[in-house]
């Protein structure tokens, strides 16, 4: 049931939501997903936190980049499942549309930024 808890918490925000759509597209840094949401540094570390304790994304750092990634090997049956459906949700969202096209972008934003 805790699963279920975790799982379904990861997936109550928009904003979580979009980053795991916009992670379907390729694995993205802390300051990339910052750009396309328009968050702080704090809030997107916060609602990384929450989708990799529900088991649905995973980190490498890279020095001092921490990149993430969509996982492919979800170990609850609640993600897994969810994340089965994640290429059907959002579909009509203007901003994540938005987001989508600003994404080519803002591998330009992370040769920028400061590790």
């Amino acid at each position: 049931m805790k699963e279920f808890i975790r799982v379904m918490k990861a997936l109550s925000d928009p904003n979580r939501v979009r980053v795991l759509k916009l992670l379907q597209e390729r694995p993205l840094c802390v300051c990339e997903i910052q750009e396309l949401l328009q968050l702080a540094q704090s809030t997107v570390s916060r609602h990384m936190k929450t989708l990799e304790d529900a088991g649905l994304v995973e980190h490498e750092r890279q020095g001092t980049w921490i990149i993430y990634r969509l996982i492919t090997h979800c170990q609850s049956v609640y993600g897994s499942e969810m994340l089965s459906c994640l290429a059907e949700w959002l579909e009509d969202d203007d901003e994540l549309k938005q987001m989508h096209r600003k994404l080519g972008l803002v591998c330009k934003i992370k040769e920028t930024c400061s590790p």
